[in-house]
């Protein structure tokens, strides 16, 4: 089954060394290389961690990275 960008509202985020791990309303988890997101790469375990939902989940941002990610782009990254 695959996920619409329609249906596709992220609940949660987390990241370990080497993925970032988007945990989707409906219980599904998306996950992405960091190596797509060089400044997450580059970021202190702490900044990483300082992270909101935008647009009632529809993206993810890092207010001391200055950087967002769509859930729409992660899907289209799969």
């Amino acid at each position: 089954m695959s996920i619409s960008v329609d249906d596709a509202v992220a609940v949660d985020v987390t990241i370990d060394d080497h993925e970032m791990h988007v945990r989707i309303r409906d219980g599904r988890t998306i996950s992405a290389s960091l190596e797509r997101f060089p400044r997450l790469a580059r970021a202190s375990v702490e900044d990483r961690a300082e992270w909101r939902l935008i647009g009632s989940g529809e993206g993810i941002h890092w207010n001391r990275l200055d950087e967002d990610v769509s859930i729409a782009g992660l899907l289209q990254l799969r």
